[in-house]
């Protein structure tokens, strides 16, 4: 795995095949994400976690092209989105190889929970 290149610990695997110029600006569209629009994080499983966002169309909208976003270079991240009774969730999962970094991304966005202004 990368060290830390973007402050995530293993969230960045070797193979991650974004390129390093594109990888700090995506840290930040996760940062703002989970600083700004997510309201609980809950880990499902040691391969899945849930993050309760605020319940509005934008902040759905917003989380579901940052998810196609990082699909394209990390495929090994799912994302899936239930919306019902004034919630939203955005599910993301991995593979047993890739806990690790599920780990680490869960951690990130439990960190940042409420801390944007």
């Amino acid at each position: 795995m990368n060290e830390n290149l973007l402050g995530l610990g293993d969230w960045l695997p070797s193979s991650c095949t974004m390129p390093t110029a594109e990888q700090p600006l995506r840290r930040a569209e996760f940062d703002a994400l989970f600083g700004q629009d997510v309201l609980s994080v809950e880990r499902k499983s040691s391969r899945e976690v849930a993050l309760a966002l605020k319940p509005e169309s934008e902040v759905a909208a917003r989380a579901a092209r940052l998810a196609a976003a990082e699909t394209e270079c990390c495929s090994f991240f799912t994302f899936g989105f239930t919306i019902t009774e004034g919630r939203v969730d955005m599910v993301v999962s991995t593979d047993l190889k890739h806990e690790d970094v599920l780990a680490a991304l869960a951690a990130r966005a439990a960190s940042l929970v409420g801390t944007a202004a």
